[in-house]
């Protein structure tokens, strides 16, 4: 039995973090809600408005979405992880409308990001137990829920339901962004301490859930490279896991740049202002010792443009031999 799993950050889904809104009673160019601006709803189940630091959020793109679901269909994997989805409504939809009803199986549940961005998964085959650990702390902040974006630790099954074929634990950790407002070194030192806290605690729970002998798969949204000094916990020789993605064959060759990467294991590419772009393994899958002697490929869908394909992530995946 020959099964593929992938990861994809989709870039929120269906809604954009730009600031814009796409209500007509808003007036031109004005996209701030105050109490100037008188809002009526006719058909209250109709709409639904979301807002982030006081500012309407707009609809992703319908091209990039589309977009987005082409690339998807095109990979066909058997197990995929998404990142940066808003709901299981959304998640649905999505597949549903956009891909055809390809997966008969998906989960998500709600974290705790304020930009309702979740993580979920999407499977041909059945799934067992479902577990959201959104509510896990770190020992040095033990008041506060370490994920932002949950950690959803889920059980797939083979076709008959009789047995486990792997467990998947599928997250989205601390970003890089710091507000321009804020000291910029302090803002990377919290990032980092951020990251540092979910990679160990990802592995304290991993370790907590499985066995030496167990078949898992640690996949999703890193925002930092496996070599990265904040997953130290995932590198750690007592877990031993294994990168998936160290030697990936590209679908296509990557866009001409200066420099060019310097290898096929990318999938998030950053220009910062008057310097070189750079290129990072961002999106990880990492196997269970019992799991990784079975791996027989890794692949990345490889952009078209630099600014991606509808994401700003590139998706991944490898086959497992079973």
């Amino acid at each position: 039995m020959r099964i593929t799993i992938g990861t994809f950050n989709l870039n929120n889904l269906f809604s954009r973090y730009n600031f814009s809104g796409q209500v007509e009673a808003i007036k031109k160019n004005d996209t701030g809600v105050s109490s100037k601006v008188t809002y009526k709803f006719t058909e209250g189940d109709v709409y639904r408005l979301r807002t982030f630091k006081g500012r309407l959020v707009k609809t992703k793109d319908k091209d990039d979405r589309a977009t987005i679901a082409a690339r998807v269909k095109a990979m066909d994997v058997d197990v995929l992880a998404v990142q940066e989805v808003e709901n299981i409504d959304i998640l649905k939809t999505f597949n549903h409308q956009d891909l055809g009803s390809l997966y008969p199986y998906y989960t998500l549940i709600e974290g705790n990001d304020p930009r309702l961005i979740d993580v979920g998964l999407l499977s041909k085959y059945p799934l067992g137990q479902v577990t959201s650990w959104h509510q896990a702390v770190h020992e040095e902040d033990p008041d506060e829920p370490i994920f932002g974006r949950d950690l959803l630790q889920v059980e797939v099954l083979n076709p008959t339901r009789r047995r486990t074929l792997f467990t998947v634990f599928n997250t989205h950790l601390k970003s890089h962004f710091v507000d321009f407002r804020d000291d910029p070194v302090a803002g990377k030192q919290k990032n980092d301490t951020r990251r540092r806290r979910q990679a160990e605690t990802v592995r304290r729970i991993i370790e907590d859930q499985t066995r030496p002998n167990s078949r898992y798969i640690l996949t999703g949204d890193m925002n930092d490279p496996p070599e990265a000094a904040p997953l130290a916990a995932f590198a750690n020789a007592d877990l031993g896991l294994v990168n998936a993605l160290a030697a990936p064959t590209e679908t296509r060759p990557p866009k001409a740049d200066t420099p060019m990467p310097p290898g096929p294991a990318w999938t998030h590419r950053f220009k910062p202002s008057g310097k070189p772009a750079e290129y990072h393994l961002y999106d990880h899958i990492w196997l269970s010792p019992s799991l990784a002697p079975r791996q027989t490929l890794a692949m990345i869908d490889r952009r078209t443009k630099h600014g991606g394909d509808g994401s700003d992530h590139d998706p991944a995946w490898i086959e497992l031999d079973l």
